[in-house]
């Protein structure tokens, strides 16, 4: 029967510890059913210095086309052509590297500046600038990511680098492609980690995934070379100080021990 006393106080400690569990990870709780809330940007993807990209033109007559789909090699100061053009079909998939100055070099145009720009902006560029040079009236280009990722670091299931595929990548998504946050994650405090087109500094901006501010920030969407890193949360760093602590004095009982069966071994062969 004293036991039975108890039931009641240990199902309400029960309870009120299940509540305080699912506040630290239920995201957004600040949102009621059908919450809207406004995005900060669009989440296209702007172009950036290093960006690998792959640009078809197409036409209906294939044979206008290949030339601007050429394999060509280019100096890597200067971007003109050097040796000679190998022309492939239109619908081949060459890779073109964005310069240190923003410079994306197309066969026949010429160098296009590309540093802020939209895969859609560049694409309609390219396009009117082939038109207006008289090569290709019906001209129509394609730009696809090529090698560009993201990395997600931390207490998340798979740490690890992602591929970008395609604009509008969220800080959801991300976590979900690295198999989500471990319950030791601060979900409260998230880093995104981003460098700055124009210079040689790092932005890093914290989201607090527990509410709908973080649907607010720029980095609710990704950018290439983004770095997500999920920080433990105090639970793991007092468990990681308890097992650091503990690693410790087993190490020195250890020794002790060591030190101690040779002593006995001295002292019991001197005997002899």
């Amino acid at each position: 029967m004293r036991k039975l006393k108890f039931l009641p106080i240990l199902l309400a400690v029960s309870l009120l510890w299940s509540c305080n569990s699912s506040k630290r990870i239920t995201y957004f709780q600040d949102t009621a059913n059908e919450a809207v809330v406004a995005l900060a940007g669009n989440g296209q993807i702007k172009i950036k210095p290093h960006d690998r990209l792959t640009v078809v033109v197409s036409s209906k007559d294939s044979e206008l086309a290949a030339p601007f789909n050429a394999t060509t090699s280019y100096s890597s100061l200067t971007h003109s052509p050097m040796g000679q053009t190998s022309v492939s079909g239109a619908q081949s998939l060459q890779v073109r590297t964005v310069s240190d100055k923003g410079m994306l070099y197309m066969p026949i145009i010429g160098d296009i500046y590309c540093v802020g720009k939209t895969r859609a902006e560049l694409a309609d560029e390219i396009a009117t600038k082939i038109k207006q040079g008289g090569y290709i009236s019906d001209a129509s280009v394609n730009i696809q990511f090529a090698d560009m990722k993201f990395y997600v670091l931390g207490e998340v299931a798979r740490p690890g680098q992602f591929d970008i595929t395609r604009d509008k990548i969220t800080i959801l998504e991300a976590l979900s492609m690295a198999g989500d946050m471990t319950i030791y994650g601060n979900r409260t405090n998230v880093s995104v980690i981003r460098k700055d087109v124009n210079s040689d500094k790092n932005t890093i901006y914290q989201l607090n995934l527990l509410t709908s501010e973080a649907m607010t920030s720029p980095a609710y969407y990704l950018e290439q070379g983004d770095v997500v890193y999920v920080q433990p949360n105090r639970y793991k760093a007092a468990t990681s100080e308890i097992n650091q602590n503990r690693t410790f004095w087993i190490s020195i009982a250890s020794t002790l021990l060591t030190a101690a069966s040779l002593v006995i071994s001295i002292v019991t062969l001197s005997k002899y």
